[in-house]
């Protein structure tokens, strides 16, 4: 039965023009010049408790602005026959609550926009393809640092550079080179990571440039299934240093590109689940690169050859699925975008998309939005003036300090330090070579189940929120672990104790700081400088990565193993700290509304922060007080003044939708230029 408004609401419908009570000046503005706005509205916000929109471009044309527009975009691209497709498109994007009004909408649309909400993981086969077969190069890199790690053991005798305090078994010929050969062997397991930091992640931007992304992941894969090669071919620790710097390229080329391909090819509800595959796989090839490990251990003097060139392995499926595959591995369609190539970004959205319907609205949505970006940097630009953009630009200035400071949090956390040296440290726990690679597969297996529960949690709970949860966590395990090691090695808890915090730490890095970092540092920089901003972020993690390798030997010589733990779970502490302060939220957002999320000054999120996150925190967790949820620095414009609502809004819409007759109600609400009419839906069934 028809569910009727009651009389004292009046019936919104999206089928008809709605003229907007706000002045003719507003009326007639363009897009790009209310983004722009809103952006220096953001910038002299004065109170932490002034709520910033998120601007949603099209809310701003009336009607026949917006139609006259997507008119212009179709006579530009060529696009009339999918010009209604256009129409319903942008209609549902300038308001998600209101899509079953939507004129000409059927049925079948109609299901595939709820299930965005009411099933979000219901998506083509194809998405789950592309990202999938992106993120197996992420193994590369995990099946490098185990293989690495485990070569630890051997091959510095192997190359003649030996690290051990006595040249014979017997203990009696001292190791006059001892310091110097730590210092080797930090910097052979470092070089991936300086390569990287200084030459692959930087290659990325030229190479996404001129090849696309799809190209970029296609050279990177050829550096990474060739160098392990030459790694397990080599004579010297010199010809082991190269071939490890030339893997370190492909590295970092795949490290600043896959991230992005998958943030861009990922609807927002789900982006942060499918982009921290790359975590997954990167976790997955640190699990296979110790059973590799202990597939070879005996194998005599050839080991820690197979250990190195094994990371062979997951590079080939990348470098042919790639070539192979290029019908079922489309490019992104918002690289299409930023080349000019509307056709070619349609076509590849309407393969990774459920219906056109849905290619055509995100088409044109990002088009608008893209628009508004244009407000906010310079988009012609050269590569170095947009690397000074980076820290020129405001909004680019804090995605920069964000990402920068996720990324270094990588490294505070100490998880590296486990990753590459485990077979180290827990032979200095007094475990024999097999023990101390039967304890490193445990790590693994811990690193790569634990992975799992983020594919649900970061686009639930945000990236933000698992940083400040699991951070603590590490920080007290780490610490526990190294004290551990005061445990009289004759116990036999010593070992016991040591491999269960490690693993704990493991369990809390995880699904939280394991993940997070790569999936927000591919989602915060605005299209125009997002593969200089990607490389920026990268080589931030693996600069200090590298720092990590070469110093960690030396380290463990000078403090301990127990004083090197308490130094990173101090670090822990710190990072947290920054996290805090400088890391906002993203989950569930379209990479181009993170622009006005980013437009905020950074001192009004921090005076937020300490002002009013803090307070409402230790007054809810601490003293236990019923004081309702946390206010929010910003909210959606278009849907209600908060996430929850536009989200509830969106929910019932989907449901309701599903009813014959169900008609929207609305409440007028009172129309400046800081207020627009918003929909209140009723629950139906």
């Amino acid at each position: 039965m028809p569910i009727e408004p009651p009389s004292n609401l009046k019936v919104f419908n999206m089928t008809t023009p709605v003229e907007y009570e706000t002045s003719k000046s507003l009326a007639e503005k363009h897009d790009d010049a209310h983004a722009e706005k809103a952006i220096q509205q953001h910038e002299t916000v004065a109170e932490p408790s002034v709520t910033a929109k998120i601007q949603n471009p099209l809310i701003h044309m009336t009607m026949e602005h917006m139609l006259s527009d997507i008119a212009t975009f179709v006579k530009e691209n060529d696009f009339e026959e999918i010009h209604p497709l256009l129409v319903k498109g942008a209609l549902i994007a300038r308001d998600p609550s209101g899509f079953a009004e939507v004129e000409g909408i059927t049925e079948e649309e109609k299901l595939a926009i709820s299930n965005e909400v009411l099933h979000k993981w219901r998506q083509p086969k194809l998405l789950y393809f592309t990202i999938i077969l992106c993120s197996i190069g992420a193994a590369v890199q995990g099946w490098d640092q185990t293989g690495s790690n485990g070569a630890n053991l051997s091959f510095p005798e192997a190359l003649h550079i030996p690290i051990g305090p006595f040249l014979d078994e017997a203990g009696t010929i001292p190791n006059p080179n001892q310091s110097h050969n730590e210092w080797l062997q930090g910097l052979i397991n470092a070089a991936p990571y300086i390569a990287s930091a200084f030459i692959g992640c930087w290659l990325s931007d030229p190479l996404n440039n001129f090849l696309g992304r799809r190209g970029c992941i296609f050279v990177s894969a050829i550096f990474c299934a060739l160098s392990p090669i030459g790694s397990a071919l080599s004579q010297t620790w010199e010809q082991l240093f190269i071939t490890r710097l030339l893997l370190g390229i492909g590295m970092g080329c795949k490290g600043a590109t896959i991230p992005i391909f998958s943030a861009e090819n990922s609807p927002a509800a789900i982006r942060g689940a499918l982009v921290m595959t790359w975590q997954m796989w990167t976790a997955f090839g640190i699990f296979l690169g110790t059973c590799a490990n202990l597939a070879v251990k005996g194998t005599g003097k050839i080991s820690w050859r197979l250990q190195f060139g094994s990371a062979l392995l997951p590079a080939l499926p990348l470098l042919l699925g790639v070539y192979f595959c290029p019908g079922k591995f489309p490019e992104s369609p918002r690289w299409y975008i930023k080349k000019g190539r509307f056709a070619d970004a349609y076509r590849s959205l309407k393969k990774l998309r459920n219906t056109e319907l849905q290619a055509a609205r995100d088409l044109y949505y990002i088009h608008a939005q893209l628009r508004a970006e244009a407000s906010l940097v310079n988009r012609e630009s050269n590569y170095v003036t947009r690397f000074i953009q980076l820290f020129t630009t405001p909004r680019l200035r804090r995605a920069t300090v964000a990402s920068g400071v996720v990324m270094l949090a990588q490294q505070m956390c100490g998880i590296n330090i486990i990753a590459f040296y485990s077979s180290t440290i827990f032979q200095q726990a007094g475990a024999s070579v097999t023990e101390s690679l039967l304890a490193s597969w445990g790590f693994g297996i811990v690193n790569f189940v634990f992975a799992w529960p983020a594919i649900w949690t970061i686009d639930t709970f945000g990236r933000r929120s698992l940083l400040l949860f699991t951070f603590p966590q590490m920080c007290w395990t780490l610490l526990a672990a190294g004290l551990c090691y005061l445990i009289p090695d004759s116990s036999k808890a010593h070992l016991g104790l040591v491999a269960l915090f490690v693993y704990l730490f493991a369990a809390f890095y995880s699904p939280g700081e394991g993940p997070v970092p790569f999936t927000y540092s591919a989602e915060v920089f605005p299209l125009s400088h997002r593969e200089v901003g990607m490389s920026w972020a990268v080589a931030t993690c693996l600069f200090w990565a590298a720092v990590l390798s070469i110093t960690f030997p030396r380290m463990v010589t000078a403090m301990t193993v127990t004083g090197a733990f308490a130094f990173y779970a101090g670090l822990n502490l710190i990072a947290l700290l920054l996290i805090f302060l400088f890391v906002p939220e993203t989950k569930q957002r379209t990479l181009e509304e993170l622009d006005y999320i980013f437009a905020i000054p950074t001192r009004t999120f921090i005076k937020h922060q300490t002002g009013t996150v803090l307070p409402w925190w230790i007054k809810t967790w601490i003293f236990r007080r019923n004081i309702g949820p946390c206010p929010a620095l910003w909210s959606f414009e278009g849907g209600g003044e908060t996430d929850e609502k536009l989200g509830q809004n969106v929910r019932r819409a989907s449901i309701a939708g599903k009813h014959k007759g169900y008609k929207p109600r609305g409440t007028e609400i009172q129309i400046d230029t800081q207020w627009l009419t918003t929909l209140e839906l009723d629950h139906v069934g």
